[in-house]
């Protein structure tokens, strides 16, 4: 697997780790409280981070051949 790949488990590790230091109401993001902005970014972050992933992969550049 190659190095970018392991960027996909950043967020599932934010998710795991983050209630642990975050679980806290103040301050407060946008409205929310800190735990549940945090766990709203790690969520917009693996959809970005995905992205990331399907781009840079060679395997998606090359052509698709038709019938």
């Amino acid at each position: 697997m190659r190095l970018i790949q392991w960027l996909a488990a950043l967020p599932a590790l934010g998710m795991l780790a983050g209630p642990f230091f975050l679980n806290r109401v103040e301050p407060m993001v946008l409205g929310m409280p800190l735990l549940l902005a945090w766990l709203v970014g790690c969520t917009v972050a693996t959809s970005a981070i995905m992205a990331l992933i399907y781009l840079t992969d060679p395997a998606n550049r090359e052509p698709e051949e038709g019938p």
